[in-house]
Parts: structure tokens; sequence; C-alpha cells
């Protein structure tokens, strides 16, 4: 029992509730028993395995391929001056563009823009074949044309500098740079390439035209058709240099696109693949088209004073069923424009 004031200063007793021993030990039990039935339930739920995040799909590639022709040309060799012309008398002789390109079609072009360079340094495909090329699918009805590439050098300046991001996009192309989010995991299905995220743009593509560049490598001797598909991967693909030409092989054996335009109007003969010296290019003004990426490779080995027992990834391409080393066994049109 204690004591306190009022307001008016007068003092009262306050009696405090009496508890029983018997009413104060049952209370004891049920405070105990909640206290032990949450430690038992936090212990039901606490697991030793980590916590589960949902798993990323694993996207597998379309088929890109178009039906193979028992007459038409299958690689055609175009030289002059205007890319435009070149570019459609290429695509003509192999049967024109309606036959790679759907009405309706998403059409993917893949040009080399791996570098900060300049058109004339040649490390990059000529804007020119790019913007000939969009304009040809536009022509054949294509719903969408994009533009892209995983560039090494910062993207945005490497397509404003190369002189590709305009020419796409006065062609009427829309030029798509990859983020950070725009990777899918993708089953590769190689010797050496597994799982490996890839451009998502790949995958919502109808078509796929390769549009690479002539360019010396000082790891493998040489960029071509085949090697430019390391622009469709994400990731530190800069290990795979470790065993390059089987790389090589595996994204070509994954990618197969519809068709492919070579350029080789500007040939960078050394120090690639970057460049950066015009004493390094050489002019040469042909173009090359074709659905074997292995043939237009060896084709190309000329331009860089090749042979292809020193380009490793050509046997191995063929042995995979992906081409013929040897070119001349192929149906073929060469054509000089003024």
């Amino acid at each position: 029992m204690s004591k306190t004031t009022d307001e008016k200063g007068s003092r009262y007793k306050r009696v405090l509730p009496v508890v029983t021993r018997r009413e104060f030990m049952r209370n004891l039990g049920i405070t105990a028993g909640a206290a032990a039935g949450f430690t038992a339930l936090g212990l039901l739920s606490y697991s030793k395995e980590p916590v589960l995040r949902t798993e990323e799909p694993v996207h597998h590639w379309k088929n890109f391929r178009i039906e193979p022709s028992g007459v038409l040309p299958e690689l055609a060799v175009v030289r002059g001056t205007q890319v435009d012309p070149m570019v459609r008398e290429a695509v003509g002789s192999l049967g024109g563009i309606e036959r790679f390109i759907n009405k309706g079609d998403k059409v993917l072009l893949k040009p080399n823009v791996g570098w900060d360079r300049q058109p004339e340094q040649a490390a990059n495909t000529n804007p020119d074949v790019v913007a000939a090329v969009a304009r040809l699918c536009r022509e054949a009805g294509a719903a969408e044309v994009w533009v892209t590439d995983v560039s090494i050098n910062d993207p945005q300046r490497c397509f404003v500098r190369s002189g590709i991001q305009a020419a796409a996009q006065g062609a009427g192309a829309r030029v798509l740079l990859p983020g950070g989010n725009d990777f899918w995991q993708t089953d590769m299905g190689g010797d050496l390439l597994k799982i490996w995220p890839v451009s998502r743009f790949f995958h919502q593509a109808d078509r796929v035209i390769n549009l690479p560049v002539v360019k010396h490598h000082s790891l493998c001797g040489c960029t071509l058709a085949m090697k430019n598909w390391y622009g469709v991967l994400g990731g530190r693909r800069n290990q795979l240099h470790q065993q390059i030409h089987t790389s090589i092989v595996d994204l070509a054996a994954a990618v197969r696109p519809t068709l492919t335009i070579m350029d080789a109007t500007r040939v960078l003969k050394q120090n690639g693949p970057t460049g950066g010296s015009l004493q390094d290019v050489a002019i040469e003004n042909t173009l090359i088209a074709g659905v074997d990426e292995v043939a237009i490779d060896a084709y190309c080995l000329q331009f860089l004073y090749l042979s292809p027992d020193a380009v490793p990834f050509l046997a191995l391409g063929e042995q995979r069923g992906l081409g013929r080393v040897d070119w001349r066994t192929l149906r073929r049109v060469e054509s000089q424009l003024g």
C-alpha cells in the first residue's frame, strides 16, 4: 500500500491488487509457455540452406537459316566504288532480298562496332554498308530493322564515331545499345561455350544478317564473319581467348545467320583488331555475300595474306558442318561495277 496526493493536496491511500501465490504461478506458467512456443516456432522456421532465388530461364537459339538453293550462286563477290549498288548487286545475285526477308519480319543487322574509331580507320564495319542493307530490308517489307552490337569500348561513342548510328537511323533502322538487363542466359551448345549471357535482341529477331569487316587480329590472325559473333555475348568474354578458335566455332555453330555480307571496302591489314593508323588500311572496294561463313572467311584471307592452314577455326568449322574451306568449289558469281 502507498500514499499519494490529490489536486487539493489531501492525502489518501491507494490499495494495490493482491495476487495470491497460486495466481502468480499460473501467470508465470502462461508466460513461460508463450515464450517456449515462440522459440519453437523460430527453430522450426530456421534453415541452414541459403534463400533460394528464382532461377533465370535458359533460352535457345532460333533457326535463322533459309532453305538452300541447288541452282542459285552460293557466293557473290562485287567490286566497285559505290556501296549501295554493290550491296544490291551482291544480294540480287543470291536471289534477291525477298529470298532472305519476309514482310513483317523483325530483322537484326550485326555489324562490327567494337571500337571507338572513325570509318576511315577500318576497325568497324563501313557505315555505308549498314545503311544499304537496312534500306534493302525496309524495301522488302521488314516491320523493323535493328542494328546492334556488344561493343568493347563505350557503346555510345563507338556507334557515333563509327558513323553507324547516323547511317542506320538515316536508312530507317533502329539502333539498340544493350544495357545490363538486356542479356539472357542462353544454351550455346558448344564444346567450350555452354550457358552464356546473350544480347536479348538476337532472341527477339526473326532474321539476322551478319555484316562483318575484314581485319587483322593479333591473337587469331583475322577477325571475319565467324569471329564477329563475339559481339552477341555479355559477360567476361575475354576469357574465351584462352581457346579462341574453339570459341569462334562454337559461336558460329550457335547463331547460324540468315545472310552474311562481308565488308572489304576498307581492310585493316595489321595492328588489328583496334587499328588506329591509316597506314594500316588498304582500300579494296569489295563486298562478299553468301550463306556459308566458312567459305566467306576463307575467301577473305587473301586480303590479309593468310592461308587457311594459318587459321585453325576454319578447319574446325568445316568439321562441324558449318561450311567449306575451299570456296572455289561453291557456285559463285563475281561482278565489277563502275
